[in-house]
């Protein structure tokens, strides 16, 4: 059941990013503010959903809200990375390279997200 929850918040969270991150680039932004945005609209609400609903009798707290937030951090440059790689170097369109990238980062956000909502602790 965990799986199932981490999937659809995961999946509800990739789509938003991708929604702002081709939004931006059809308002003429960089992919980088993109990102920027996509990354401050998602922390607060991938932690609200998160810690509500996917790891039921998660810890909430400023702590838990800080280490999610350092792993979304701790994300961003690889995610910077690979839009630069695939739109700079490779010459992918955003609209093509930001999804490859979310499927990318899921694994490393799913772990991440586990040892920052770890239920239980205090």
């Amino acid at each position: 059941m965990l799986a199932a929850r981490a999937m659809v918040v995961g999946l509800g969270c990739a789509l938003l990013h991708n929604a702002i991150m081709i939004a931006g680039d059809f308002a003429g932004l960089h992919y980088a503010v993109s990102l920027v945005i996509s990354f401050v609209v998602l922390v607060v609400l991938g932690y609200l959903l998160h810690s509500t609903w996917t790891y039921k009798g998660a810890e909430r707290s400023r702590t838990s809200f800080g280490r999610y937030v350092l792993v979304a951090l701790g994300n961003y440059p690889l995610s910077l990375a690979g839009m630069f790689v695939f739109v700079d170097l490779v010459g992918l369109s955003v609209p093509l390279a930001s999804p490859i990238v979310t499927v990318l980062m899921f694994v490393a956000n799913l772990a991440g997200n586990r040892w920052a909502l770890r239920a239980g602790r205090g």
